[in-house]
């Protein structure tokens, strides 16, 4: 064996001379990755097959393979699948272990970041129904296009929820004034069978129900509104009769939804020519508009005048169906008299007639007449004569008994308003000016410093019905306001007759006010109530105002329904939420402010932080609450540190000479409670009014 050492046989070397050729092709070297991963010079054969050098002996008889090592005496070949030994940089798509990325790295991609799933937020597709169709409902209000709010209805899609659009219009109209009511009425008579079905109208009505207890939180005579739209959809033939009965059985008993429908039972659709009541209800079905009520009254008059039948005149009169609107038919007729002086004494006759039939009330006959006395001054361009025509027309509607003979006091024997008419007419013109501005702003020393500086507090009970009307026929909010206004001007420039008057004449006039507003006789006993729970009045003032009226008349009914209203459990936090809360809820939040800061004074003896409490109340006509209050805790704690609060805040201005005599007014009248608790009430009373007369705290009056 030794002779042949370093040797290869003939069929070796063909084997390798093969093998050298091939070698290219027949090996397959594992990958050995280089210094940069990615470049494709990395890919380097770890095996190659070498004939060994002569004197040099094969092992085994086969090509000897040289095994790259590395310098630590280790393997350096790849483990399996390309992982890789220690040294080595392991699989491409190694993906064991944390990886960490250095955002300050330079090559640092944020798309090397790993992905974080966001939740997203699903909208409810009823949501998004409600709030387009609110949208809609709103636009509709606006405009009155029937048109239009059906095409956008169509638009919408989503039909299946067509029962809340009905909801949605009706709430949305039950918080509004009779014109959107009756404009809500028309649209579901327009969509009926064309965008929403029968049933859908079935089901819509049904939700209302459901929902009438919630309704009736925000809006308080919710029942009787929700009970003429189920009468008027009846009448409108779109809810058949049967659904009444049927709803009934769904409905439960306990509920004010079952309420609304004993009430359109019974009060509207029961009732002889309830069709014709209940179309007319918020201003008439007719859709006529005050322009063609206008005509319609300009062409039954020249008809009367050509035939002169006052029978058939008085019976077109009263299918016009616009009570409130006869003072129109008043002035119309009687410039019609002007123009035509012939026409005159039929115009007479047709005005007595309608005025003793009661068809056209003393109150419209008289809006009528101050109606064309106050355009006398155009009118007189076109009939010079106007004025001493006019004048006699007065002398004789007054003494045939057809006009009030106060009337005859408003203007002079030419037809013109007296001076005193005069100023009374600008007055009224400039507060209701000053009562608007006050809804906008809320500014109540603004408005009592233009109060005082008109300079006629004559008109004060004016100005009291001036500003309870407009509230009457505005939202809420400006109830609110009126309410908490009264209170500010009871302390600083109305007296109790003041008011007392004011709230006189509103209820003399309540029956007129009632014609433009339905709800007026509730809406006067709560300006009533709050009236004397916010201590404006006293109760016996309205036993005052009750003697002041005529027997059995509307106003005599709200007076007893006011008193009804302040003896009823926990009245006085109802009433002062009646329309929502507003200031009239921070009027009794303020109480315990008062309180809270007066015993943090006692306490503490902090005077002005005492005062500047008192100035972040920001309720400055509420402040003889403070002294009050401050009064009875000086008596209680036998502690007179109380006085050198009031001091400070009578020195700065912060409690007005009104408010100091008003607290102390409070104190004497109940200090005949406070002696049950206070034994020595009248003497510690009677000191503090001598203290305070010295300190000239209280009117001279008091």
């Amino acid at each position: 064996m030794a002779s042949n050492e370093g040797f290869l046989t003939d069929e070796q070397r063909e084997v390798l001379k093969l093998a050298c050729q091939n070698a290219d092709k027949l090996t397959s070297p594992p990958i050995s990755l280089s210094s940069s991963p990615k470049s494709p010079s990395g890919l380097r054969p770890e095996h190659f097959v070498r004939v060994p050098g002569a004197g040099k002996a094969s092992t085994g008889g086969a090509g000897g393979r040289h095994v790259k090592r590395s310098h630590s005496g280790k393997y350096g070949r790849a483990k399996k699948d390309g992982a890789g030994g220690k040294g080595t940089w392991g699989k491409l798509l190694d993906t064991e272990g944390d990886i960490h990325i250095d955002r300050n790295d330079p090559n640092y991609d944020s798309g090397e970041e790993p992905y974080k799933l966001v939740e997203a937020t699903l909208s409810d597709p009823l949501d998004d129904y409600k709030k387009a169709v609110a949208s809609i409902v709103e636009e509709y209000f606006s405009t009155g296009d029937v048109e239009v709010a059906a095409s956008d209805l169509r638009e919408l899609g989503a039909s299946q929820y067509h029962p809340y659009f009905i909801k949605r219009l009706i709430s949305m109209a039950m918080d509004r004034h009779d014109k959107e009511k009756e404009m809500a009425s028309v649209l579901l008579s327009s969509l009926y069978a064309d965008v929403i079905t029968p049933a859908q109208i079935r089901d819509g009505f049904v939700i209302l129900l459901e929902s009438t207890d919630d309704l009736a939180v925000d809006i308080l005579d919710a029942v009787d509104v929700l009970a003429l739209f189920v009468a008027r959809a009846v009448v409108d033939e779109i809810l058949p009769p049967a659904f009444l009965p049927r709803a009934k059985k769904t409905i439960p008993e306990a509920s004010k939804g079952f309420q609304v429908l004993l009430t359109a039972e019974k009060s509207y659709l029961s009732a002889p020519h309830h069709a014709e009541l209940v179309e007319r209800r918020w201003g008439g079905s007719t859709r006529t508009t005050v322009e063609e009520v206008k005509k319609k009254i300009a062409n039954l008059l020249r008809e009367y005048v050509e035939s002169g039948y006052a029978v058939e005149a008085c019976r077109s009169i009263r299918e016009l169906g616009v009570t409130f609107f006869h003072h129109e038919v008043v002035k119309r007729a009687l410039v019609l008299a002007m123009e035509m002086q012939t026409a005159e004494p039929l115009i007479s006759k047709l005005l007595k007639e309608a005025s003793e039939e009661g068809l056209i009330s003393p109150s419209q006959m008289t809006k009528g007449f101050a109606r064309l006395a106050e355009s006398l001054d155009d009118l007189a361009l076109d009939i010079p004569s106007a004025r001493p025509l006019f004048h006699s027309i007065l002398s004789k509607a007054i003494s045939e008994g057809w006009l009030d003979a106060s009337f005859s006091n408003t203007s002079g024997e030419d037809g013109q308003p007296r001076a005193e008419d005069a100023k009374l007419k600008r007055y009224k013109e400039e507060v209701v000016t000053v009562i608007h501005e006050y809804f906008n702003s809320d500014d109540i020393p603004e408005l009592i410093r233009s109060l005082v500086d008109l300079g006629l507090p004559e008109y004060n009970p004016i100005f009291l019905k001036r500003l309870i009307t407009l509230a009457m026929d505005r939202k809420n909010r400006e109830k609110e306001m009126a309410s908490v206004l009264l209170s500010a001007l009871h302390i600083e420039i109305f007296s109790t007759e003041d008011i007392v008057d004011g709230f006189v004449m509103l209820l003399e006039s309540a029956e007129d006010t009632a014609l433009d507003i339905l709800d007026a006789s509730n809406e006067l006993a709560l300006f009533l109530a709050r009236a004397v729970i916010d201590d404006v009045l006293a109760p016996l003032n309205l036993e005052e105002i009750g003697g002041q009226l005529p027997p059995n008349c509307s106003g005599t009914e709200t007076v007893k329904m006011a008193r009804s209203l302040i003896t009823a459990r926990h009245a006085g936090e109802r009433l002062l939420r009646c329309w929502g809360g507003g200031t009239g809820w921070a009027v009794e939040d303020a109480k315990d402010k008062i309180m809270k800061l007066l015993e943090e004074y006692e306490s503490s003896g902090g005077v002005g932080e005492a005062c500047q409490c008192i100035r972040d109340l920001g309720m400055p006509f509420f402040n003889h609450e403070v002294v009050k209050k401050a009064l009875i805790m000086a008596m209680e704690k036998k502690n007179d540190k109380m006085l050198d609060l009031l001091q400070e805040c009578f020195n700065e201005g912060l409690i007005t000479i009104n408010q100091m005599t008003k607290g102390f007014t409070r104190i004497k009248e109940g200090l005949d409670d406070l002696a049950l608790d206070i034994p020595n009430a009248e003497e510690k009373y009677a000191f503090y009014v001598e203290y305070a007369q010295k300190k000239g705290w209280l009117q001279a009056s008091f």
